[in-house]
């Protein structure tokens, strides 16, 4: 059956999620969507406290703001769609759903990946060339920085996601993941798509080895200043400033290179495992990540945590 087919007949394709494994579906449903609601809540509350304390109208506070509201689109694009899997086994999802899925997650984890070297950046200014950082990060320069990283992730993912449907799709339209996971939907095709490899390979290599360049210098940098300041108090109030942003470095890049940097088996009666494992990776990715995001900037920044205080202190008073 080939591209037009399905689309005339409406078949799209299906998702097959966690239905080889119907009894861990009930269980995943209720810890995703515990997940999500805590993703909504952490970085919703990060948004307001970046909005409504002034105090916390700085380009590190903003470049946060807008990683909270990237972490709940990011989200916001596949959780819904996850947990729906999980309710109805082998969901079907027309193409030009599915087309919107993968451009908008596509987008966000370009945009997280670009965004995350900007406050890597911004921490290198502060630490780096304290006296020099009202000029350097004014807001002329921080909210380009911020709007680039939305159009740069926008901007790649719209070229992926046409490559990718432009395909034709023949024989079995059964996408073997939770979402419109790009490399799964690519396994479907059946013409030439060494232009998707090189394209990705490009894309991999603009977001995710520049950035882990820029960010990894940048902390040689920082590193490197802190050790040199003579008293310890000041080595650690500098280093607390960048603590929370280089946690949720690792654990952002430190996931995808797992995710995408393990060897695969090539054992075929492992496959089943394999596929379970990668999906499952996958998912700590997309769910688990967002959630530690605004508990470690809570738990890590005495000024989050002083403005969160005083937001429900007055909420209550009211």
């Amino acid at each position: 059956m080939d591209r037009s087919n399905w689309t005339s007949s409406g078949l799209g394709f299906i998702l097959l999620g966690l239905s080889g494994h119907p009894k861990l579906e009930k269980t995943f449903f209720v810890l995703v969507l515990l997940m999500y609601l805590l993703i909504l809540l952490g970085n919703g509350v990060l948004i307001l406290v970046t909005i409504l304390d002034s105090r916390l109208h700085t380009p590190m506070y903003f470049f946060l703001g807008n990683l909270s509201f990237l972490d709940i689109c990011y989200t916001s694009s596949s959780v819904p769609l996850i947990l729906d899997s999980f309710l109805t086994p082998r969901k079907a999802i027309p193409f030009s759903a599915c087309a919107v899925q993968m451009f908008l997650s596509f987008a966000m984890g370009a945009t997280e990946c670009v965004l995350l070297s900007m406050m890597a950046f911004d921490r290198y200014v502060a630490i780096c060339n304290p006296l020099r950082y009202p000029v350097v990060m004014r807001k002329t320069v921080y909210v380009p920085m911020a709007a680039g990283s939305w159009a740069a992730g926008s901007a790649t993912a719209m070229v992926q996601t046409s490559l990718a449907m432009r395909l034709p799709f023949c024989g079995d339209n059964i996408i073997n993941h939770f979402t419109c996971e790009i490399l799964a939907v690519l396994k479907l095709a059946c013409a030439d798509i060494s232009i998707n490899v090189i394209s990705m390979i490009v894309a991999n290599v603009i977001f995710l080895g520049i950035p882990v360049l820029f960010i990894s210098f940048s902390y040689v940098f920082i590193i490197s200043t802190i050790l040199r300041i003579p008293s310890a108090d000041g080595k650690r109030k500098a280093f607390s400033t960048c603590s929370a942003h280089l946690t949720v470095v690792v654990v952002f890049y430190g996931t995808i290179l797992f995710m995408y940097g393990k060897p695969k088996s090539k054992d075929p009666l492992g496959a089943d495992k394999q596929d379970l494992s990668d999906k499952l990776i996958s998912l700590f990715y997309g769910v688990v990540t967002p959630m530690l995001n605004p508990i470690i900037y809570s738990l890590r920044n005495k000024d989050v945590k002083a403005s969160v205080r005083n937001m429900v202190s007055q909420k209550c008073i009211s």
